[in-house]
């Protein structure tokens, strides 16, 4: 055996499959936090209340993490953050240690004004899960993070210095949402705590903290939310530690979620604790394959999975309500940030698997955020409704779960609350409800036209299109619950509902397009045209969302003249120019081939309805064009917004080799395995391996697949299969199998 084939033997002996010893090493936090990924690199454990990172910048787009990796100045570290979304807010308590003066730094990005804070490089920067670290050029310190569930853990290693200190800044937040009230008080000489309560996303907002230092300190006020700690002279290689909890229920809840996480000052354990809760987290999926980048780009995109929703309930069980209330049960389980509209379509499928009693868990949360504010959330944020984006889709998050058998929630409940998200019904809910959200969202007026018109007419309600066609698959779910519940009238009323897809389809023009009250078309019309929430479309335009109707695609089928003229308009979505028109067009069409844009949701189901109409093949060669070419172990390694963890969902899914193509129907999806193996270990303690034979990048085409030694005559299996553990074999060939 020669040197090069020795070397190989061991490089795949070693590496075969991850996550045998510790898959945090995989993991870069990095991934994302360029381009327009807007993740921060922080500190945080899995669905942490705390995610303690880094905020170079606080306007524009690109600062809804509050981080961008383009960005070489650092204004300090803030204890709540956003992972991947569109909309900015949090960035809450800013900390800045620093020696010497307070410097300023040039804005970056969109800001417009010069901060307190520091230059910095990646070269001194680290980050893996559970810990973030970084050189302060401007004030020679090093600044550690971690963090647990509730509590924030910073240590900074000091210079020789007459005046350390450390800046703590409660007016600061991102995208500058209002402040309305605040409080900043020392109690002795080693503990500060405060509240800030604020109005912005969500439009009533409260943020708590107790912090304790490592050694005693002088407090400097400028009667603003702001105060700057000065220390003792330090040495060089002084460390000053600060423990932080957070809560969002009050001071005393802040302090107890502090004493109860952090009870000493040992911050490597700490440390190490994260990264344990995450190697657990992370060692539910293991791979094999000899492909360093796709190790990386797979665990990372697990690691955003397990960031949102995020624990909001404190250590003693309190929680603040949908109704601005306190309540306390320490057996309920209290969760907050749910961007639905993103993550119902594979994050929550992909709970289902990996982590269903963590899933049962949120749509319990759900159902009692129901109950607390009279309807189902959406867009939740820190107990708020802040009605972002369109249809009602905690339905499809907790159908999904019921009709694969886990039901550990309040059904009749959750059915009730189903119902109502789909009327137009303004009264039984929380008068503490902002009216302006309640009306021009939560219960928009096209609600009550698609349930008597049957459509909604474009010169009625903005993303009319849109808004109806994902309302039609909502329906359809409602339907599965009641006839799985026995109510029959509703089953039926429902059923009826769900084809309202229909109406919005002119065979003239082959596209999904906006309907007039009168019954006519809007004109004029062009399908590749986007006007960002200005149009009848939501994040996107006609070529992009005349293919939602998963629910119903033999009606879709026929809608547009059969299979054949189906066909061709589908292969003609991936083959014609990628032009958008529009002064306007939303920016988060990207990620573009052809006209299927995959760095937005909207598009996330579209490749695998190849599968429904025969065509297989063409699943398997657009999954791997996606996951080559779209994916990157690099800071700017997304083609859109990760999106609170479904960007890399569906990565994960479709990495192993299939795809929950409509949440409520409990079958799969093969598509391109990208890897040689991979094991789920299942909670139930079985595990469901998914073996691709011949598997390479030329050979990425499915020729046979049998799954426990059946042979499968279509590529789709189902939930019932996986969760029974077993083995799924997929042979891969270098030729379409037609």
């Amino acid at each position: 055996m020669n040197l090069k084939n020795c070397f190989l033997l061991v490089f795949l002996v070693l590496f075969s499959f991850a996550c045998k010893d510790d898959c945090t090493k995989y993991v870069n936090p990095f991934i994302g936090t360029g381009g327009h990924g807007h993740t921060y690199p922080g500190a945080v454990v899995p669905h942490g209340l705390v995610q303690l990172s880094p905020d170079t910048r606080t306007n524009g787009w690109d600062a809804c993490a509050g981080y961008h990796y383009d960005d070489n100045t650092l204004l300090g570290f803030s204890h709540t953050h956003l992972s991947g979304t569109g909309i900015g807010d949090l960035g809450d308590i800013v900390f800045l240690p620093y020696s010497g003066e307070l410097r300023l730094v040039p804005p970056n990005g969109e800001d417009k004004e010069f901060h307190y804070g520091s230059a910095f490089s990646h070269d001194k920067e680290k980050a893996s899960p559970g810990y973030y670290s970084v050189y302060l050029d401007d004030y020679d310190i090093n600044a550690e993070l971690t963090a647990t569930t509730r509590a924030g853990f910073h240590r900074y290693t000091f210079p020789e210095s007459d005046a350390p200190g450390i800046y703590i800044d409660l007016t600061r937040t991102i995208h500058d949402r209002r402040l309305l009230n605040f409080e900043l008080t020392t109690v002795g000489e080693y503990e500060i705590q405060g509240m800030k309560h604020l109005s912005g996303w969500a439009p009533d907002r409260y943020v708590f903290f107790y912090a304790r230092f490592s050694e005693p300190f002088t407090f400097v006020s400028e009667e603003t939310a702001k105060a700057v700690l000065k220390f003792k002279p330090t040495a060089k290689g002084k460390q000053i530690l600060a423990k932080v909890g957070i809560s969002f229920v009050d001071c005393a809840g802040a302090k107890n979620n502090l004493d109860t996480e952090i009870p000493d000052w040992n911050f490597d354990k700490i440390r190490d604790d994260a990264g344990k809760k995450w190697n657990s987290e992370l060692s539910k999926i293991e791979i094999k394959t000899g492909d360093a980048k796709s190790r990386y780009i797979f665990y990372t995109a697990l690691y955003h999975t397990a960031l949102e929703p995020v624990m909001s309930s404190d250590a003693d069980g309190r929680f603040r309500t949908m109704d601005n209330q306190i309540a306390q049960d320490k057996g309920y389980q209290n969760y907050s940030i749910f961007s639905l509209w993103d993550t119902f379509r594979a994050l929550h499928p992909l709970n289902t698997i990996i982590s269903p009693a963590e899933n049962q868990a949120m749509i319990r949360s759900l159902v009692r955020k129901s109950d607390e504010g009279g309807l189902l959330p959406m867009w939740e944020l820190n107990s708020n409704y802040t009605g972002c984006m369109i249809g009602y889709h905690a339905v499809p998050v907790i159908v999904d779960s019921y009709v694969k058998g886990q039901c550990d929630f309040d059904v009749a409940k959750a059915y009730a609350a189903c119902k109502k998200s789909s009327s137009y019904d303004t009264v039984n809910v929380s008068p503490t409800i902002d009216r302006n959200i309640l009306h021009d969202k939560l219960m928009p007026i096209g609600k009550y036209y698609k349930n008597t018109l049957g459509y909604i007419p474009a010169d009625v309600e903005g993303q009319s299109v849109a808004r109806g066609l994902e309302y039609a698959y909502d329906d359809w779910l409602i339907a599965l619950l009641a006839n799985d519940l026995g109510h029959k009238e509703d089953y039926a009323y429902y059923t009826e509902l769900s084809k309202l897809y229909r109406s919005y389809y002119d065979a003239s023009t082959g596209f999904m397009r906006g309907k007039l009250a009168d019954g006519s078309w809007r004109t004029p019309f062009d399908p590749r045209h986007s006007d960002h929430n200005n149009d009848d479309y939501c994040e996107g335009n006609a070529w992009q969302w005349t293919w939602f109707a998963p629910h119903d695609m033999e009606g879709l089928v026929e809608l547009m003249g059969g299979r054949k003229p189906f066909i061709e308009k589908l292969d003609s979505l991936f083959s014609i120019s990628s032009e958008i028109t529009g002064e306007r067009a939303s920016a988060d069409i990207s990620g573009l081939i052809g006209q299927y844009a995959h760095g937005n949701e909207p598009s996330h189901q579209t490749i695998h309805i190849y599968n429904a109409v025969g065509q297989p093949y063409k699943t398997q060669e657009l999954v791997d064009k996606v996951l080559q070419t779209l994916y990157f172990d690099d800071p700017n390694g997304l083609s859109g917004n990760e999106d609170c963890g479904e960007m890399s969902a569906w990565y994960i899914l479709n990495s192993m080799g299939f795809y929950s193509y409509c949440p409520g129907i409990p079958y799969y999806s093969i598509g391109r395995p990208l890897f040689d193996e991979v094991k789920i270990n299942l909670q139930n303690g079985k595990s469901f391996i998914i073996r691709a034979e011949n598997n390479s990048d030329v050979n990425k085409y499915v020729s046979s697949a049998l799954l426990n030694g059946r042979k499968l005559d279509e590529l789709f299996f189902s939930h019932k299969d996986l969760m029974e553990g077993g083995l799924l074999e997929i042979v891969m060939t270098g030729e379409p199998v037609k």
